[in-house]
């Protein structure tokens, strides 16, 4: 069949992306779902820095290559061994898919597995083939989902059922900047009731981890960015202070306010300053999360002395340390409950057509979650 796809030819095309299109909606072939894996008609697929990272050169990714990695949609027909799916369900993606046979998935580490990174890598399903061709040249699949476009085919893997009493473009977002953020405080990094906590970036994934904080009763909340009105929603969503990044003195500020630094702190904007930012500001038997993916050739670089002489621990976290299959639904619950309104973290919507404008605000850091609606 053919489908409308968001296509990536070359990296590093000059700001603003509303002039130089780095993304051309073509009208491509996918192939029909072969053996464990699903059609699934997209519905609503966010924008992330994942896909803006792969878009400006810092996350190198095989090219032509159809982006898109947040996304919901419906199942319309699904191939040879497929048992959990059927036609008319309801799904949202998981950018890692989890062949549940490695020592990582083994271990409850989804997140790591193998076979879904070489995958994810490669630009391949979980398995190694591609399904998506234009005048007989293989594109590549980004991590999995390739969801911007009207029609996807996913390994099942990288498939999560969800209740059908969603919009579309606010269950989008449990894929990637929810599981990531929230997953990050309480998996990653568990934290305890009562610890001080502070957040360094205010997209989609630090909002999220914001919220996760005021799930585990965290009893106070410092958020770090560069933009104003990021720091005026992170406070609306229960920041207890808030900090400018660009403040040459927050560092210190921050330390003084926390009689020393918080507990906990979340690095989620992808940058070595925010890192560098949310290191110093962590205290002494303190925990450094990054949940960022900046370019390979960036390096971090702290006292080395720091991690014993204080027994302070940096820790990543991919996927937030999730189980998406466990998680994501237990997350939505949450969200119906009004515990976890992520609803609220949506800037926007925007057609497919406008594609490359919405990565223009998201690379002006001018919102929180931008959705593409199909």
């Amino acid at each position: 069949m053919r489908t409308r796809a968001a296509v990536l030819h070359e990296t590093g095309r000059p700001t603003p992306y509303q002039k130089s299109r780095p993304l051309q909606l073509e009208d491509v072939e996918l192939g029909r779902p072969g053996r464990d894996e699903v059609l699934v008609r997209i519905q609503a697929a966010g924008l992330c820095h994942s896909d803006l990272s792969v878009i400006n050169g810092s996350r190198p990714r095989p090219t032509p290559m159809a982006l898109g990695h947040e996304a919901a949609g419906i199942v319309v027909e699904v191939g040879d061994g497929v048992k959990e799916f059927q036609a008319g369900d309801h799904v949202v993606c998981s950018f890692v898919p989890s062949c549940g046979h490695c020592l990582p998935c083994m271990e409850g580490r989804p997140a790591l597995c193998e076979p879904g990174a070489q995958a994810n890598n490669q630009g391949t399903l979980l398995g190694g083939k591609r399904r998506l061709s234009r005048e007989g040249i293989h594109i590549h699949h980004h991590l999995g989902v390739s969801g911007f476009a009207d029609y996807a085919v996913i390994n099942k893997h990288s498939l999560i059922q969800v209740d059908p009493d969603i919009p579309f473009e606010k269950v989008a977002i449990f894929g990637c900047a929810v599981m990531t953020g929230v997953g990050a405080v309480i998996h990653t990094a568990r934290v305890p009731t009562g610890s001080c906590v502070a957040v360094v970036g205010l997209g989609g994934i630090g909002l999220s981890a914001l919220l996760g904080s005021m799930l585990t009763g965290a009893r106070k909340i410092i958020a770090v960015d560069i933009n104003p009105e990021k720091l005026k929603m992170a406070e609306s969503l229960g920041a207890t202070e808030t900090y400018n990044a660009n403040d040459p003195e927050v560092i210190q500020k921050i330390r003084k306010e926390t009689g020393g630094g918080v507990e906990y702190a979340f690095e989620t904007a992808g940058v070595v300053s925010a890192m560098k930012t949310a290191y110093e500001i962590t205290s002494r038997g303190g925990t450094t999360v990054t949940t960022g993916l900046p370019h390979p050739d960036h390096h971090f670089s702290f006292p080395q002395v720091t991690l014993t002489a204080e027994e302070r621990t940096i820790k990543g976290s991919y996927v937030g340390s999730c189980v998406p299959r466990r998680d994501i639904p237990r997350f939505i619950q949450l969200y119906k409950q009004g515990k976890l309104p992520v609803d609220r973290l949506l800037t926007k919507t925007l057609p497919l057509e406008r594609i490359n404008e919405g990565f223009d605000w998201l690379d002006q850091g001018q919102a929180a979650r931008i959705v593409i609606t199909m």
